[in-house]
């Protein structure tokens, strides 16, 4: 049983380590905004220009634009509320990438609007670099 735990904790660490989850996050949510006609060949180009980005040294330049924050906040608002929940809000961030695992959100309460969403989205997107047009 041992071994078996080890195991598991050295793959979670290991996916840590090398930050594979964030990359397959920032993967799948940039192919769901771009819906691109050949995901394939998309998800290989946007690779190799982040193998480049780290040979040379330079930042890799993310886009989003506010129609891609509009675009993820309804599709979580499949009710039409104008609002989502508070829990449908950090599962965006981690899914964007916006937030750390080990960065800890309070839940005011209420739900969140496209306004806030829109007001915290945008500088935690700013703040790793992704540049919102």
């Amino acid at each position: 049983m041992q071994a078996r735990g080890s195991r598991e904790q050295e793959a979670r660490d290991y996916l840590e380590k090398h930050r594979i989850m964030e990359l397959l996050n920032y993967l799948t949510s940039t192919l769901l905004f771009f819906r691109p006609e050949k995901p394939r060949e998309y998800l290989i180009s946007v690779l190799e220009r982040l193998r480049i980005a780290k040979m040379t040294g330079l930042a890799f330049p993310f886009f989003m634009d506010h129609s891609n924050i509009v675009s993820m906040f309804e599709m979580m608002d499949t009710s039409n509320k104008g609002t989502i929940s508070f829990v449908q809000y950090r599962e965006a961030l981690k899914t964007l990438g916006l937030l750390t695992a080990d960065e800890v959100l309070k839940d005011d309460g209420h739900a969140v609007t496209l306004d806030k969403f829109r007001r915290e989205v945008a500088p935690r997107a700013v703040k790793r670099g992704i540049n919102i047009l």
